[in-house]
């Protein structure tokens, strides 16, 4: 895969020398991100005042910080905070993975979901189910399925040579084959486990508890923490392999660093929420198109724009759909299948020309 990785240009480079090299979209960052925490907070607004019992909005908020009447601190903080930050947590944990993979690869095909990771994590927690483990044990089940499907997409796909493209049709294998195995363990399931693997097909957030919230999502926070840790080695890979090493930087450790807390943190937002697709995907797209060049503070709003499109996704499923109960997962999948196939026709057309 190193290979891969060196013979690309680096993803979202800027475009020889705008005006006194400044960066497109940089000065926007502090702006969107503004404007994306007010966002997120009205969806925490939305998404604790509605649901069986609608709670003014005021009324629900302060029931999420503990304050208020006892009927309406319980209806917020135990049955529906822990869905919204499940959501929350596995929507930033998805598309920093996503960024991370798409620099790393330096290419815009590249996220957990499309080369098999997502997969793999659903296949290690259904497996975890199917031997009666604990939900305490999910997030590691997820963790272990994740990194085996990073080594099937290393054996199959990682030979010296290879194209990222071939890399990521070979991740599209490996993710329709894990979760094909997926699909036969659930069916294959006694009736009263069925419906908790039910969510490793598609992907849900219904029903998180806070044990679970604690457990998966504490550790996608460690994971963000050392993700924006990476972000100065980020940096110098963007330069190059030789310039890299010119200013000390052992790249083969660094791209193995960065390699594993994007598979660890799709890996654990998936054991919160099943195999989502599409937020890996696009976010890093959209952040890059309004936002310029990948910076530390790009990534930030990454985890932050991922958070709102998961929510959001979530709230169209719960409210707006005709059809009640759909997971967020078939939002998600119904955004993401376009878009992969306009992705994988640009980068087809792109391929075509350098080959001209």
């Amino acid at each position: 895969m190193n290979d891969v990785v060196r013979s690309a240009k680096p993803l979202g480079s800027p475009s020889p020398a705008p005006a006194a090299g400044r960066r497109p979209g940089r000065g926007r960052t502090p702006l969107l991100a503004l404007a994306g925490l007010v966002v997120l907070f009205a969806l925490v607004t939305v998404s604790v005042a509605n649901g069986e019992m609608p709670l003014p909005p005021v009324e629900a908020v302060k029931g999420l910080f503990g304050a208020g009447e006892a009927g309406t601190v319980l209806v917020v903080q135990e049955f529906r905070a822990p869905r919204m930050v499940a959501a929350i947590v596995a929507g930033a944990g998805l598309a920093v993975g996503g960024a991370l993979l798409q620099r790393l690869f330096r290419n815009p095909l590249a996220s957990p979901d499309v080369m098999g990771v997502t997969g793999g994590a659903s296949f290690g927690a259904v497996a975890m189910l199917a031997a009666g483990a604990s939900q305490a044990m999910m997030p590691l089940a997820a963790l272990g399925g994740g990194l085996l499907a990073a080594v099937l997409l290393g054996v199959f796909g990682g030979r010296s040579g290879t194209s990222v493209t071939r890399l990521v049709l070979v991740g599209l294998a490996v993710q329709a084959g894990l979760s094909a195995a997926v699909s036969f363990m659930v069916v294959s399931f006694p009736t009263e486990l069925a419906g908790s693997a039910l969510q490793w097909t598609t992907g849900s957030v219904y029903g998180r508890t806070w044990t679970e919230v604690w457990s998966a999502g504490g550790a996608v926070a460690v994971g963000l923490v050392l993700a924006f840790a990476l972000q100065r080695r980020l940096a110098v890979l963007d330069l190059g392999d030789d310039s890299a090493g010119t200013l000390g930087l052992n790249t083969h450790t660094a791209r193995l660093q960065i390699l594993v807390i994007a598979i660890v943190l799709a890996s654990l937002a998936a054991a919160l929420t099943g195999p989502v697709a599409f937020v890996a995907l696009a976010v890093p797209h959209m952040v890059r198109f309004l936002a310029g060049p990948p910076t530390a503070g790009t990534l930030a709003l990454s985890a932050l724009a991922g958070a709102v499109l998961l929510l959001t996704s979530d709230l169209v499923a719960q409210y707006l759909l005709p059809v009640g109960g759909l997971p967020v997962g078939v939002v998600t999948a119904t955004l993401g299948a376009p878009w992969l196939l306009v992705l994988m026709i640009r980068q087809s057309s792109s391929v075509n020309r350098s080959v001209r």
